[in-house]
């Protein structure tokens, strides 16, 4: 499977492609002008990898929760790409993506997100199929409720959360791997219709 991966979803984002068994990376720091940017940053990307549009057949794109802007900017380009290269689409959020390794192995995972200075929480169960839908939570709420469940927390995001969520057991700081997306996309986990932003804020 070829596919080209766009998250743009908080201040740190990436770019992302696989051809075969290799691998693409880029990041994309945060600065006022970035979203208008975006389109050349990504094809200052493929030009410097020596790859072409035409070389994928997959696009992922994140949905969030994150930057309006960032979000917006990043789905309007995916979908531009897929139509005019006739590639299939497919939208994420960072709360399964960050659960990814565990699928098969818990029956309960609470995936935790902060943004714009809000937790977050969304609930999946046995083969990361959702309990609840993504909603806001208080930390007090994460300590007295959610203290003894599964919990895991995207590494890049680590400097926003509060020490006494941090210390909480049974607490998983993990890595967003993008090759993770496509096991997700194989097993159905992702949406290929309605793809739309994720605003939680």
């Amino acid at each position: 499977m070829s596919f080209f991966s766009i998250d743009n979803s908080i201040d740190t984002g990436s770019l992302f492609i696989k051809i075969k068994n290799k691998t693409f990376s880029k990041v994309l720091q945060s600065d006022k002008f970035n979203n208008d940017l975006l389109m050349k940053q990504i094809l200052d990307f493929f030009e410097e990898n020596n790859i072409k549009l035409e070389d994928i057949s997959k696009i992922f794109v994140n949905q969030g929760p994150g930057s309006f802007s960032g979000l917006r900017s990043s789905l309007a380009i995916a979908k531009g790409i897929g139509i005019s290269k006739n590639l299939n689409l497919y939208g994420y959020d960072t709360f399964i993506w960050s659960c990814a390794n565990y699928f098969g192995k818990k029956d309960s995972i609470c995936s935790l997100v902060k943004y714009k200075q809000k937790y977050f929480i969304k609930n999946f169960g046995k083969n990361l199929k959702n309990i609840s839908e993504a909603r806001e939570i208080t930390a007090d709420e994460i300590v007295e409720k959610y203290s003894n469940k599964f919990k895991v927390i995207p590494k890049n995001t680590e400097k926003y959360f509060e020490d006494k969520i941090l210390k909480l057991k049974n607490l998983k700081l993990v890595e967003l791997d993008h090759n993770n997306l496509e096991f997700l996309q194989l097993n159905n986990l992702l949406n290929n219709n309605l793809i739309k932003p994720l605003y939680l804020s």
